[in-house]
């Protein structure tokens, strides 16, 4: 797969697992996993990414001892995912034409 498509889809993937309620990065994680295997390094680069676009902020908060950073989106962020669901009806479009000769075999 393309690295910059894999990107984007990554990025708004980290997107959806937040936009409900603000969460840390465990627990993004464990939420994408039925969907996509995610590394810790990997998140945390996109995550540091999103929060320098303006899409998510950070708090640190205690939680059983230790720090935890919780992860919010932000209206810049869920704009992002209304874009993505848009841009997703023209890759769709796309991908049709790209495979109608397989409807054929």
């Amino acid at each position: 797969m393309d690295v910059q498509l894999k990107r984007g889809l990554l990025d708004v993937s980290v997107l959806a697992a937040i936009k409900d309620e603000d969460t840390y990065g465990y627990q993004i994680i464990k939420n994408m996993r039925p969907f996509l295997e995610l590394s810790e390094s990997t998140l945390y680069t996109i995550l540091k990414r999103l929060e320098t676009a303006g899409m998510l902020t950070v708090r640190s908060a205690e939680h059983e001892g230790r720090l935890r950073k919780y992860y919010h989106i932000t209206e810049q962020g869920k704009a992002r995912i209304e874009e993505f669901k848009a841009d997703w009806q023209e890759i769709l479009s796309i991908y049709r034409f790209i495979t109608k000769e397989d409807c054929y075999e």
